[in-house]
């Protein structure tokens, strides 16, 4: 009797573990290998600053994003892909890095590769702000200007950007993670180790590793082009030392606005083609 019992717990147990592989075969065959997906974060400069021109507004083809809001007047749901176009981050930002980074993978890719994109940005904020261990507190401290912004991602920007990383998981692969951050932690010298945990924290709650998603970081607005926080570019520039999978894009000649801050519609255009460029050499070596 005491053998036919734990006959029937070894057949149980390998019905589970049978079971259980076939939920995992059927998950990992869902996904498209030739969907690349990119995590973008930071703040305004990602957010999108830039007034986009009806250029920026015509689809492309082989080009989605996974919106982060409900945005009816654009025709777009939360957690539902669209076709990508300007305003790509919320419903009334402005043009992004994003925007020509897709553009231009696509136009140097095979033509059986899709490009989607997931933006989750604040204007303003400091990296901080994505850390889940000073998330609530900064948000309790956060400016009146910035509390609109962080409620339309229900006071979580990390949550909502791993959310809906979870969701594009289930139709394709992510390929890279993108960040322009820094003028809010100007002169900040443990910023570095402030992104690493960031970057850390992502590759393990989407369960990725390191050396198949890189970290694609962006120079802030130059001092040829009028930038007030320029500074800061000597610190990101350092940022491979502590994570060795990360990738600094050049903000040279990438032409900015008046406020010192933020770039004129070409900067972003050009920048987002600087990002595309040090992704695509990334994917030519694997």
């Amino acid at each position: 009797m005491k053998s036919f019992t734990m006959l029937q717990t070894q057949f149980k147990i390998l019905l589970l573990i049978f079971i259980a592989c076939i939920f995992s075969g059927t998950s990992t065959f869902a996904q498209d290998k030739n969907f690349h997906i990119y995590l973008c974060f930071g703040q305004s400069n990602m957010e999108g600053h830039g007034q986009f021109e009806p250029q920026d507004t015509i689809a492309r083809k082989r080009f989605r994003v996974l919106s982060a809001v409900d945005c009816p007047e654009l025709g777009r749901q939360y957690g539902k892909w669209s076709p990508a176009r300007a305003p790509l981050t919320r419903c009334h930002t402005g043009l992004t890095p994003a925007d020509y980074f897709g553009r231009t993978l696509l136009e140097n890719l095979p033509q059986n590769i899709e490009i989607g994109v997931i933006n989750v940005s604040v204007g303003g904020c400091h990296i901080q702000l994505f850390d889940q261990d000073s998330t609530a507190n900064y948000v309790t401290r956060a400016p009146e200007w910035m509390k609109s912004m962080l409620a339309a991602y229900d006071n979580n920007p990390y949550e909502r950007l791993v959310a809906l990383a979870r969701m594009a998981q289930q139709k394709g692969v992510i390929k890279g993670i993108l960040l322009h951050q820094g003028e809010s932690n100007t002169g900040d010298r443990q910023w570095p180790n402030k992104v690493k945990k960031v970057y850390e924290n992502l590759l393990h709650d989407l369960h990725l590793k390191a050396k198949d998603v890189p970290l694609l970081a962006g120079e802030l607005l130059s001092a040829e082009a009028g930038g007030k926080c320029a500074s800061m570019n000597t610190i990101i520039q350092t940022l491979p030392a502590t994570i060795p999978t990360a990738h600094i894009i050049s903000s040279t000649g990438c032409e900015g606005i008046g406020d010192g801050l933020h770039f004129s519609p070409a900067g972003y255009r050009q920048l987002g083609k600087n990002y595309a460029a040090s992704m695509l050499k990334l994917l030519q070596k694997k």
